[in-house]
C-alpha cells in the first residue's frame, strides 16, 4: 500500500513540477506569490510555528545592528517568508527540467574573492549556510559562478520515488548528494580529496550532536559538526548566504571563519555560537528570506 501511495505523491509532484516549469518565465514572481500566499492561508499549523518563532525573536532583532526596519510585525514577516518560499517552489521546478539558467545567470555574487582566497589553500572547502532565501538554487549555482561541483549534505526523502526526482534536480547541474544519515566518512572522503562541501547547518539537533548556544535571543540547541569537521581536516571554513533581491538572487560568501583554537567542548561551542553570531547577522538584515517555519528552538529550554 506504502508502494501505490509513494507513486502517486511522487506522480503528482511531478506533473506539478511539470506545469509550473511550461509557465512563462516573466510569470514565475506572480504565481509564486499566489502559491506562497495560498500556503500563508492553509498551513496554519506552519504559520503559526513562524508567527510564535519571529514573534519571539523579533524583540532581538530590532535592537540588532543589521536590522533594517522593513517590517514592523511578525504576521508581516511571516506572510513574506511564505511567498519567497512559493517563488522559490516555482523556480525549483524551473531548475528540475533544466531552465534554470536564467535563474543562475542573473545571480549577483559577492565576496567571491573570500571563496577563492580559501580555495587556493590547496585543501577541501566546507561551505556553512542556512535555510536562506532559495537555498537549493544557491547550491546549484556553485558550478556556474565558482567552476565547482559542490557535495551537498542532504535528507533523504522518506518515499523513495520522490527522493529519485529531487536528486535528479540536485544532481542537474553537477552537483553530487551526501545524505545525512552516517555522512560523516564520506564527509572527511570528500574533503581529503579536496572537494567542496555545502552544509546547511542551522536546524536544531539532539543534545548528543549539538553545542547549547544563544540564536536570537534564545537558547538553541546547534549543530557541531562544521567545527568538529573543520579541525579534524584543517579545511577552512567559509559561510555563505543567499537571498532575493526583487527579481535576482544575491549570494554572498563571507571571509574565511577562523577556529579559535581550544579544541576543548568549550572551545568547539565557542566557534559555534560564533558561526550561528554570523547566521543572526543575515537573518536580522533579510528577516523575511530566512526559513521560519520550523521549530528552531526545541528542547532548548526558556529564553534567555
Amino acid at each position: 500500500m506504502n508502494k501505490l501511495i509513494w507513486l502517486l505523491q511522487a506522480a503528482l509532484f511531478y506533473m506539478f513540477t511539470l506545469f509550473v516549469a511550461a509557465l512563462p518565465r516573466s510569470q514565475s514572481t506572480r504565481i509564486g506569490t499566489t502559491i506562497g500566499i495560498f500556503l500563508y492561508n492553509v498551513l496554519r499549523s506552519r504559520r503559526t510555528i513562524a508567527i510564535e518563532n519571529i514573534g519571539l525573536a523579533l524583540p532581538y532583532m530590532m535592537r540588532h545592528p543589521s536590522w533594517t526596519g522593513r517590517f514592523e510585525t511578525a504576521e508581516q514577516i511571516a506572510k513574506a517568508t511564505f511567498i519567497n518560499l512559493g517563488i522559490s517552489i516555482v523556480e525549483v521546478c524551473r531548475l528540475y527540467h533544466g531552465k534554470g539558467d536564467d535563474l543562475i545567470n542573473s545571480m549577483m555574487v559577492n565576496g567571491l574573492e573570500n571563496f577563492q582566497q580559501a580555495r587556493s589553500k590547496g585543501t577541501g572547502v566546507l561551505c556553512i549556510s542556512g535555510h536562506c532565501g532559495n537555498w537549493e538554487l544557491i547550491s546549484l549555482s556553485f558550478n556556474k559562478h565558482l567552476n565547482e561541483n559542490v557535495w551537498a549534505i542532504a535528507r533523504k526523502q522518506n518515499n523513495p520515488y520522490l527522493n529519485t526526482i529531487v536528486e535528479k534536480m540536485r544532481m542537474g547541474y553537477g552537483n553530487k548528494v551526501i545524505y545525512s544519515k552516517a555522512a560523516l566518512r564520506p564527509i572527511l572522503g570528500v574533503l581529503k580529496n579536496k572537494g567542496v562541501i555545502g552544509m546547511l547547518a542551522d536546524q536544531a539537533v539532539f543534545a548528543d550532536n549539538g553545542a547549547l548556544i544563544e540564536f536570537l535571543g534564545r537558547k538553541a540547541w546547534a549543530n557541531k559538526a562544521p567545527a568538529i569537521i573543520a579541525r579534524k581536516t584543517g579545511v577552512p571554513i567559509v559561510p555563505v548566504f543567499g537571498y532575493r533581491e526583487h527579481a535576482r538572487h544575491v549570494l554572498t560568501f563571507l571571509p574565511e571563519y577562523t577556529l579559535c583554537g581550544d579544541h576543548s567542548e568549550v572551545g568547539v561551542v565557542q566557534d559555534i555560537q560564533a558561526l550561528s553570531r554570523q547566521l543572526e547577522d543575515f537573518i536580522c538584515a533579510h528577516p523575511a528570506d530566512w526559513y521560519w517555519v520550523h521549530r528552531r528552538w526545541k528542547r532548548a529550554g526558556d529564553a534567555l
